[in-house]
């Protein structure tokens, strides 16, 4: 007797050990299977090797199969999981380009304080031991991963501005201008008291080792260091949802771990369910004088319900008018969903990191808490404006993701980032001079417009103008902005002359350039990216900036390989 199985290419290896239970039933030695998508008929023959590992693959890979008509069975193929089929998806965004401020004077965009690009690197060069893909790497992430020794002086904003300029190392004809803004740190005690909602992804997709039971790790950190005034609630999706801890404070650290434990992989995904949820429970949880967030951990694998990016940026942006801010911590390979958890995260009013190891859910949710729950400003948005007769083009480097139009810096309404205690946030621009040889090379030429003055200002040695629009956290979106406004001409500094935290903001630009490939990445090298980091260490209390220099130096072996 022949038997006709209907499956795909990719099921066949695991179609041939399901035979053998066919063999024993049906006693024959050949089957015929059919490429369900070319029609083909191959002979198979099975073997008495595939006896062995009949028990393990029908136990964790079942496969269901169900009689159509006489003598032919339809086999459905079991759910592939992330290791053995890789389906991460991630934003794709063009570089930025350099512009003439003569045609583009104006350069708007929004602050940005996420992490996630640098560990989910991390975890491609030290978990797959590969050179991540392009799209992975977003420069501002990269660069704002490290905190950084920027002074902080006291005034009526809630951050400093700080400003450095020297030469680009990776192209020496041209200029490099950094723009920071700093945020004064705040102990862990001083803290206000605060509301968390956990909102956790326990789906099927989350069944391995670097998901679910290290996002309960990571969760255990802060629960750890709750006050007893601290609250926190735990709710879960898979296939449905549920409520495992409904604000119990820092007194019931015992049944909150209890509660964590508990927790085990499953069924579906509803993430949107989850999240209609989690902003139920946070508001009957909120606290009016402190701090109010939900925390989502997942892979961000949605599969039932909303799950489009767009649906979840319209939900996301719904739910935000609470006052209720949403961060977002990434977890897991494979199936990672990078493009709907960055959405999320970015149109949450809270910030988005990537877990890819204990340590990094430490820096996280411990040593930088402040940082990741207490928003000091938000809405935050940056408009520069370039004198044409100092500057011949300019490049915004990374924040493809962040940039607004021109229109929308003066527009109340437009979402733009938050900024915690202790956050550092660096912009980097690169710049060539009018009279540089190079100018033609980069910025395409335009005709000369009838009707808008193009004469540059020749007696100003002004650089730019910098203008920056933020809220405090408790105003509303249609609240006025406060608007912070100054003109710089910074000395131009030899690259050996510049601090610590330039040279080394630099090294990780141009590393990240090297990695995406860029078409602006000049004569970068990872010997001068690991040079250059390495004599800007600075303190280094926490090892981050020697991590980054082993990466590169791992960066550059795969590249060789």
């Amino acid at each position: 007797m022949k038997l006709k199985l209907y499956i795909n290419n990719v099921f066949i290896g695991r179609v041939v050990t399901f035979l053998l239970l066919l063999v024993f039933t049906f006693s024959c030695s050949t089957t015929n299977i059919e490429d369900e998508t070319t029609g083909d008929i191959t002979e198979h023959e099975i073997s008495s090797e595939d006896v062995e590992v009949l028990n393990d693959t029908i136990a964790s890979q079942p496969l269901i199969a169900t009689i159509t008509k006489q003598n032919e069975i339809s086999i459905v193929p079991p759910p592939i999981y992330a290791e053995e089929l890789n389906t991460e998806e991630y934003l794709n965004l063009e570089e930025n380009i350099f512009l003439s401020p003569i045609q583009n004077p104006l350069s708007t965009f929004s602050a940005d304080v996420d992490t996630a690009s640098y560990s989910n690197v991390r975890r491609y060069l030290n978990n797959s031991n590969q050179l991540p893909p392009k799209e992975v790497v977003r420069i501002e992430e990269m660069v704002n991963y490290f905190n950084y020794d920027y002074p902080t002086t006291k005034s009526d904003n809630p951050f400093s501005t700080y400003i450095e300029y020297s030469s680009a190392p990776w192209n020496m004809e041209h200029n490099l201008l950094l723009i920071a803004l700093q945020t004064e740190s705040i102990a862990f005690e001083d803290l206000p008291p605060y509301s968390i909602t956990f909102l956790l992804d326990i789906s099927g997709s989350m069944n391995n080792p670097n998901k679910l039971p290290l996002l309960k790790k990571s969760v255990k950190l802060l629960v750890d260091n709750m006050r007893a005034e601290d609250k926190i609630s735990i709710v879960t999706y898979a296939s449905g949802t549920g409520v495992v801890a409904d604000g119990l404070t820092g007194e019931d650290k015992a049944t909150i771990l209890e509660a964590i434990d508990s927790l085990s992989a499953r069924g579906t995904t509803a993430g949107a369910s989850g999240i209609n949820l989690a902003y139920e429970v946070a508001e009957e949880n909120k606290t009016e004088t402190g701090i109010n967030r939900i925390i989502l951990a997942t892979d961000g694998d949605f599969n039932i319900g909303v799950s489009s990016e767009v649906a979840l940026q319209e939900l996301i942006e719904q739910k935000r008018e609470s006052g209720i801010y949403l961060s977002v911590l990434g977890f897991g390979m494979g199936n990672y969903k990078d493009n709907k958890v960055v959405t999320l995260a970015n149109n949450g009013n809270g910030n988005y990191a990537y877990i890819d190891n204990l340590l990094e859910a430490k820096k996280v949710l411990v040593n930088e808490v402040g940082q990741t729950l207490n928003t000091v400003a938000k809405d935050v948005k940056l408009q520069i404006e370039f004198n044409p007769s100092q500057v011949g083009a300019y490049r915004l480097i990374g924040y493809e993701k962040r940039i607004l139009r021109a229109e929308d810096f003066n527009d109340d309404e437009t979402d733009a980032g938050e900024i915690g205690a202790g956050h550092s946030v660096t912009a980097l621009y690169e710049i060539i001079p009018p009279n540089s040889s190079t100018l033609k090379d980069y910025v395409k030429s335009v005709d000369t417009l009838r009707y808008q003055s193009n004469n540059a200002n020749e007696t100003s040695s002004e650089i730019f103008n910098l203008k920056i629009r933020y809220k405090a956290p408790e105003l509303d979106a249609d609240n006025d902005s406060t608007l912070v406004e100054n003109s710089y001409t910074p000395e131009k500094l030899n690259i050996e002359k510049t601090s610590d935290d330039f040279r080394f903001v630099a090294s990780v630009a141009s590393f990240s350039m090297i990695l995406k490939d860029s078409t602006f990445k000049g004569n970068a090298t990872y010997e001068d990216v690991f040079n250059l980091a390495r004599d800007a260490l600075g303190e280094d209390q926490e090892g981050y900036r020697s991590e980054y220099i082993s990466l590169v130096k791992k960066a550059e072996q795969i590249s060789e390989l």
